[in-house]
């Protein structure tokens, strides 16, 4: 192995672990309210709608959000699949069960629960990898003592409810149900190429995007 091939491989190493570092540091930030530690966690022109870019707005939506919907929340970190394009940038599958303590309009609140997914996308500016975007995919989310079961488990306090993009990034899902198992011999398809897991199980599908409600 030449010295070249080896600090590359130490330099993916160490991205990878400064990439797992980010949804820890999101969710930590995000539960304390530091929201300046949280925003910085960004690529400083970050999107935050079609007018406004950067830290600063979001920071401010940030706060108009968090005083308006939650009295507290906890996030917890689970699976991580992270993959390159080229040194510089990456995409990451990131899982993610969520606590809310959310205030109604009548004045009392409840404990709402709730599974979901992160598309994320890393890039290295300056040597530090940051967020450049996080695209959220909900399973469920409701009181803890209604179990989210039937259509529609996106059920907020005073909102109607609706379905969540938790599967809608995977043609996989719709595919298992639509064809199911027949006669003959079953086929394995061929495994994913190195860090070609997600865009295989997005079967080349691009970069995804999805309507956030």
């Amino acid at each position: 192995m030449s010295q070249e091939d080896l600090l590359a491989r130490v330099d993916r190493l160490e991205s990878l672990d400064e990439i797992r570092q980010l949804p820890a540091k999101y969710s930590l930030s995000l539960d304390m309210r530091d929201l300046d530690a949280h925003v910085n966690l960004f690529a400083p022109d970050i999107r935050v709608s079609r007018d406004k870019v950067g830290r600063a707005y979001l920071k401010q939506w940030l706060d108009d959000t968090l005083r308006l919907q939650f009295t507290g929340t906890s996030h917890h970190i689970g699976n991580h699949i992270i993959e390159f394009s080229d040194p510089d940038h990456a995409c990451g599958v990131v899982y993610s069960k969520n606590e809310h303590e959310t205030p109604c309009a009548d004045g009392s609140s409840e404990w709402i629960i709730m599974q979901m997914l992160y598309w994320d996308n890393y890039e290295r500016i300056d040597g530090r990898w940051y967020f450049r975007r996080r695209l959220p995919c909900y399973w469920y989310a409701t009181d803890i003592n209604k179990p989210p079961v039937g259509d529609k488990k996106m059920r907020w306090p005073d909102r109607e409810p609706y379905a969540g993009a938790y599967h809608d990034l995977w043609p996989s899902w719709q595919s298992f149900w639509d064809n199911p198992p027949g006669e003959g011999e079953p086929e394995v398809a061929a495994p994913a190429p190195l860090d070609e897991f997600l865009s295989t199980m997005r079967r080349d599908a691009g970069e995804p995007k999805i309507r956030v409600r």
